[in-house]
């Protein structure tokens, strides 16, 4: 089935720095020359709903004041140790080389945290044993097997062999002495800046005096027979969304880049924070067991907190209701899903809001931004999404709750929600979403013939636990 538009859907944003014609009756056309008096439609047809896009931040995040020029976090690393590494087999078949952490953070030699006198278990695609660690030297770990001369997990292969190993435990014998040294816990500390907004609206005075034929409305809950209202409330809405969708798309300036050499920092968004610091999934959307078995699995791997949002756009969603459905009977009796108490003859419901899998709760919700043609919803993504970059975006899972982490400018733990805004306040100057009128329509404050809303914000998105979160491409 193909869908066209038609050549004048109306897709074209009306926002320019002109007046348009379309916006007024056309005296000298619209029949004035002939006696008949056309029937005037005066309010406006809302076509496209609801045209704002903002709203996610503030279903799955809160705000916060702050009173500097960045934000500082720190979030706990892993508790337990556990590392890859190799071993080249033909040689000293107990011995393995530490490369790297689980999350592919490399190890520096010396810096592994394995010490002598701890039990280990290590893996390969050969298999699995346990043993003893007799010898630390730089990132060479010698391990003494509990069931045999050599390793099992070299045995079989020739050359270097991949393997995983992670602490267990220790043992030592009667009257030793005790631990050679001690292992400090990894201080990973984030930061986010955040960024300056702007926009601005002006009218001239004679404008502001003009009444017009057409009844506006609009989001911001404008109405009235003067086309200003409409201009302005729209410039509000706009730069409300704005200051949403900045935060979920922007980006840190890269060393080097265009606009670091013109002086902009940029901002970390949640889309590049996840895929910096969280989970993506690559050309594959989650629309049948396995695959939120695959992803039930990888957060078991983080923090396995077992409530999620999924924010997703229509066709994902629709294909997690496909998958639902595929799992009832269809059949009068049976466990087919409806309303209505599943009467045969009445009407169902085709659509699921949540469902539990595992020991996880998924609740699901469109995202509008993702479906909007003016946002996501356009076709200009990649339709083949890579790791290099960020394409097409299906939808986002957020975990609920909050998380603790340490407040640098507070000095202690606090609990927050994993997504929060922070912008710029004191007891001087709130920069959250500032406004102000300059000129001489209303309160006059200069001898300008017109009126000119400004509007400002400066802000950050901390995303807090972003190993949590996956981002769904393609």
């Amino acid at each position: 089935m193909a869908i066209f538009n038609g050549a004048n859907l109306g897709a074209t944003p009306s926002a320019q720095k002109v007046t348009l014609t379309g916006n007024y009756v056309d005296l000298a056309n619209a029949g004035w020359a002939q006696q008949y008096l056309p029937e005037l439609v005066e309010q406006e047809a809302e076509i496209f709903g609801n045209r704002t896009l903002g709203g996610f931040l503030e279903m799955v995040g809160a705000e916060e004041a702050m009173a500097s020029d960045q934000v500082v976090w720190s979030e706990q690393g892993r508790l337990h140790l556990a590392y890859v590494g190799e071993m080249v087999t033909g040689t000293a078949t107990n011995v393995v080389n530490v490369t790297a952490d689980m999350d592919g953070n490399a190890a520096t030699a010396g810096a592994h945290g394995i010490r002598v006198g701890d039990l280990v278990v290590v893996s390969s695609a050969e298999g699995t044993d346990k043993g003893y660690v007799s010898g630390v030297s730089s990132s060479a770990i010698t391990i003494e097997s509990y069931s045999a001369a050599s390793l099992a997990v070299g045995l079989g292969s020739t050359g270097t062999v991949a393997v995983q190993l992670f602490v267990f435990g220790s043992e030592y014998g009667k009257g030793t002495a005790g631990r050679g040294s001690a292992n400090e816990p990894s201080f990973n500390t984030l930061t986010n800046k955040p960024i300056i907004m702007k926009d601005l609206y002006e009218v001239s005075g004679s404008d502001a005096s003009q009444i017009g034929w057409v009844e506006v409305s609009g989001e911001e809950g404008q109405n009235g027979y003067l086309w200003y209202l409409k201009a302005a409330g729209d410039t509000r809405a706009r730069f409300t969304d704005y200051c949403e969708m900045t935060l979920v798309e922007a980006e840190k300036a890269a060393a080097s880049s265009a606009a670091e050499t013109a002086g902009k920092e940029g901002t970390e968004g949640l889309f590049a924070a996840i895929q910096d610091r969280g989970n993506v999934t690559f050309n594959s959307s989650p629309t049948d067991l396995d695959d939120f078995d695959l992803i039930i699995k990888e957060f078991d791997k983080q923090g396995a907190i077992e409530e999620y949002m999924m924010f997703l756009n229509r066709d994902e969603n629709l294909g997690v209701d496909d998958m639902l459905a595929g799992l009832n009977s269809y059949g009068t009796g049976g466990t087919s899903y409806g309303v209505f108490d599943n009467d045969a003859d009445m009407a169902l419901n085709l659509g699921f809001t949540g469902f539990r899998r595992g020991s996880y709760d998924f609740y699901k919700t469109d995202w509008k931004y993702l479906n909007d043609i003016t946002g996501r919803g356009s076709n200009l993504d990649a339709a083949t999404p890579t790791a290099a970059g960020i394409g097409k975006i299906g939808g986002v899972f957020v975990p609920a709750g909050t998380s603790s982490v340490y407040d640098q400018t507070l000095g202690r733990n606090l609990r927050r929600p994993f997504l929060h805004v922070r912008y710029r306040a004191s007891q001087m100057e709130d920069r959250r979403f500032k406004t102000w009128t300059t000129g001489s329509v209303g309160a006059a404050t200069s001898d300008l013939d017109a009126m000119e809303m400004h509007f400002l914000t400066e802000r950050c998105l901390v995303v807090q636990g972003a190993n949590n979160f996956m981002l769904v491409q393609g």
